[in-house]
């Protein structure tokens, strides 16, 4: 239906009392020769079985049957038809901001269990629900260990997105807080003597990504150390979630940053995406977002409230850790959703399955190009020197409907225009990973 609030009669009062005989009168300061005077230039109104077959026609125009091996922080997973008619539904839909627990119970309690699963991943004793993604989420830990501290400086690993670096300056910036970058070694990981010197007396936290960039899972443990010997806390960004289905979770952290795209939420040209800060329980304080916590209510019966929230327009802007202006609730019940249909066996299964596909691709593909970083286990990403220029080969290989990997050159100068980090998932076929080696040779 048409938005039409107000009737004719409402619209001469309103003139009226502004002092003009018509709406025109309202644009009479812009000169004749620039108004508008015809009808717009839009089809006829179409009927419902009409712009089904309109919106086909569209839909066979683009880009389909393509092979993609893009990860770098956001990944294709199958995502089970059942999310989206849950957060569908109107009482997830329309109160995914449950200020009002009596008539928000269900959002509570699935956020609740959120929290829940993501302490039983991650290692951590609290979760909060939740962030915008996982690269704000990583400078709200970094903010967040520099009010634990007391300290002002942050250390991170080269071998962290370097997107997630780009957002966590822009962050640091404005809250004066130096940041030094640790180099990586030729295993692909932080180069744990470069760590240990860029810590200093004034250095809050060191932040590594696990697995990092470059698809390698970090020596948590040993990193930890590192940190903890010198009072700084170990903060962890993990940007591929389903890895927690069989790589350790970093218990050793103090701080979890999650990025839970993987976890059911679509790539969606780069969001809205799943942030979650996890730490242990000490911090609960300094933690920004929202925590929902399990009460009673009048009669006795099990209840779930807003516990914290800690966001400047809830209590005074002095005191708050965060102006993050929503938490994500709704993109956080499809993970909650993801996470209930697979459940821990599903998700280890799950997390093999790419793990084993990525090693296929690495093989096939390392016969014609030549994997690096091979001197530390990895998940399902991959580095590859193509033996050519990562852009012209991409270019190449989209005439043969294949998506191939991220060229390196624009953030690793040092690793050469041939280097491109690939990623295989359970969505990418043994059929798929062949035409693509058959296509680089």
């Amino acid at each position: 239906m048409r938005y039409l609030p107000k009737s004719p009669a409402d619209r001469e009062e309103m003139l009226a009392e502004i002092g003009v005989a018509s709406i025109d009168d309202l644009f009479s300061t812009i000169p004749a020769e620039y108004q508008f005077k015809r009808d717009l230039a839009i089809p006829r109104q179409h009927g419902e079985s009409e712009i089904i077959d309109r919106f086909r026609e569209f839909a066979n125009q683009n880009a389909t049957g393509y092979a993609s091996f893009l990860g770098a922080g956001v990944y294709r997973h199958y995502r089970p038809v059942l999310i989206d008619t849950v957060v569908s539904r109107g009482e997830f839909l329309t109160s995914y901001t449950p200020y009002q627990p009596e008539i928000a119970q269900g959002t509570l309690q699935a956020m609740f269990e959120f929290q829940t699963m993501i302490c039983e991943l991650t290692g951590m004793e609290i979760a909060n629900a939740s962030m915008y993604d996982g690269s704000t989420g990583a400078a709200e830990a970094i903010m967040m260990a520099v009010r634990v501290t007391g300290r002002d400086g942050a250390v991170i690993a080269r071998t962290v997105h370097p997107e997630y670096r780009e957002v966590v300056a822009t962050y640091a910036q404005h809250q004066e807080i130096p940041l030094v970058e640790a180099g990586y070694s030729e295993s692909g990981r932080v180069d744990l003597a470069a760590l240990d010197a860029a810590i200093d007396d004034n250095t809050a936290c060191v932040l590594i990504q696990s697995p990092n960039f470059f698809g390698t899972i970090e020596d948590v443990a040993a990193i930890a150390e590192i940190a903890h010997k010198k009072g700084a806390l170990l903060i962890v960004s993990i940007a591929e979630a389903i890895s927690l289905g069989i790589v350790r979770p970093p218990a050793e952290a103090d701080i979890v940053s999650l990025e839970a795209q993987s976890f059911g939420v679509a790539p969606s040209y780069g969001g809205p995406f799943c942030g979650v800060i996890a730490c242990k329980e000490k911090f609960l304080r300094q933690m920004p977002g929202r925590i929902v916590g399990e009460t009673k209510d009048m009669d006795g019966k099990r209840g779930f409230v807003l516990t914290l929230s800690t966001r400047e327009q809830h209590i005074r802007r002095e005191k708050a850790t965060s102006n993050i202006c929503t938490n994500q609730a709704l993109v956080a019940m499809m993970t909650t959703v993801f996470l209930t249909v697979y459940g821990k066996e599903g998700l280890k299964e799950l997390a093999v399955h790419n793990l084993a596909k990525a090693k296929y691709a690495a093989d096939t593909l390392g016969g014609i190009g030549k994997v690096l970083f091979n001197g530390a286990p990895r998940f399902h990403e991959f580095v590859i020197d193509l033996g050519k220029d990562a852009e012209a080969v991409n270019t190449a290989l989209l005439e043969r409907k294949i998506i191939g990997g991220l060229p390196l050159a624009r953030w690793y100068p040092e690793l050469g225009a041939n280097a491109s980090l690939w990623c295989a998932t359970e969505l990418t076929t043994k059929a798929q990973i062949d035409a693509a080696a058959e296509a680089l040779k």
